[in-house]
């Protein structure tokens, strides 16, 4: 048996992805957990691939990189 008033409270909390999924689990934390990515929407566990743009990061890459291949391909 554990020692009692030593340990942290163990609850069920509400796991909310910015998919739209919700699950509950048990955790230390108080409150709501809220994440970007779940077994649901990760490419790993679907199979599928997806980029999951933060902040507009992906477009500005692809715009960063577009303008290098332009010039690459005018040489």
């Amino acid at each position: 048996m554990p020692k009692e008033k030593i340990h942290p409270q163990y609850d069920a909390v509400r796991v909310l992805c910015a998919c739209g999924n919700v699950f509950e689990t048990r955790s230390t934390n108080k409150g709501d957990i809220r994440v970007e990515i779940c077994s649901v929407c990760h490419p790993f566990f679907t199979g599928k691939q997806r980029l999951v743009d933060t902040a507009g990061r992906v477009e500005r890459f692809r715009r960063k990189y577009a303008k290098a291949g332009e010039a690459t391909a005018a040489k």
